[in-house]
C-alpha cells in the first residue's frame, strides 16, 4: 500500500461525502476519509495483494493416521463485499473434501476462504474460486464447499429483508457418487446456519 493511494482514496471520500450533501470539515467526519481509506486498502481489499499459496500447509493423509473417509472443516466465517452494491455480505462456509494422500491444516481453510473473500465478489464467484482452489492444490478424490450468507444490499435497501443465499460447488467423486454426495452434503448442512442472522447481526 502506497501513501500516494491513501492519499486518493481518501480525497475520493471527501468528495462521496460532498455528493450525498454532507460536509466532510464537520466534527464527526473530520477523521472518517482517513478511516475510510484505511479500511479498504489494509483489510477489505487485502485479499487482492494476498497470495493464497501462503496459507497452504499440507501433510500426507498416513502421518495424519487417516486412510479413507471425508474430511469436514465447519463455520469457516465469511465476510466480504458485494460488487454491486459494496455492501457487506457474511455468513458461514463448510468444505468436505476425500483426501487422496494430502490433507490440509486446520486453521488454513479460514486464512484461504478469507483471502478470496477480501476482494469485491459475488456469492457464487467466491464459491468456485474456493474450490478451485483447493481442488488444484490438494488433488483430493472430491471437494464439495458450500456458503451460506445474508446480504447486507438486500437487508438496508430494496426488499429489506434479511434472506440467506446458499451456494455450493462439487468436484471429483462427489459428482460421480450420489450416496457420497449425499452424505457428504448432510455432515456440510448442520453447519451453524440456523441463528446466523441472529448471531451475527
Amino acid at each position: 500500500m502506497t501513501d500516494e493511494r491513501t492519499r486518493k482514496l481518501e480525497e475520493l471520500v471527501r468528495e462521496f461525502l460532498l455528493l450525498i450533501g454532507e460536509d466532510p470539515n464537520r466534527e464527526g467526519l473530520k477523521e472518517t476519509p482517513a478511516r475510510v481509506a484505511r479500511m479498504w486498502l489494509e483489510e477489505l481489499s487485502a485479499g487482492y495483494r494476498e497470495d493464497p499459496t501462503a496459507h497452504l500447509k499440507i501433510f500426507t493423509a498416513s502421518d495424519a493416521g487417516l486412510k479413507n473417509g471425508i474430511v469436514v472443516v465447519r463455520d469457516i466465517p465469511v465476510r466480504s463485499i458485494c460488487e454491486h452494491h459494496l455492501l457487506p455480505f457474511f455468513g458461514y462456509a463448510h468444505i468436505a473434501y476425500v483426501p487422496d494422500g494430502r490433507i490440509l491444516g486446520f486453521s488454513k481453510f479460514a486464512r484461504i476462504v478469507g483471502t478470496f473473500a477480501k476482494r469485491l465478489q459475488v456469492q457464487e464467484r467466491l464459491t468456485r474460486q474456493v474450490a478451485d482452489f483447493l481442488y488444484d492444490e490438494l488433488k483430493p478424490k472430491g471437494l464439495m464447499v458450500l456458503i451460506d450468507a445474508v446480504h447486507t444490499c438486500a437487508l438496508v435497501r430494496g426488499i429489506e429483508e434479511p434472506m440467506y443465499l446458499t451456494t455450493t460447488e462439487v468436484r471429483g467423486i462427489f459428482k460421480k457418487d450420489e450416496p457420497l454426495r449425499r452424505e457428504a452434503l448432510t455432515l456440510l448442512q448442520q453447519g451453524s446456519t440456523v441463528g446466523l442472522w441472529r448471531n451475527q447481526g
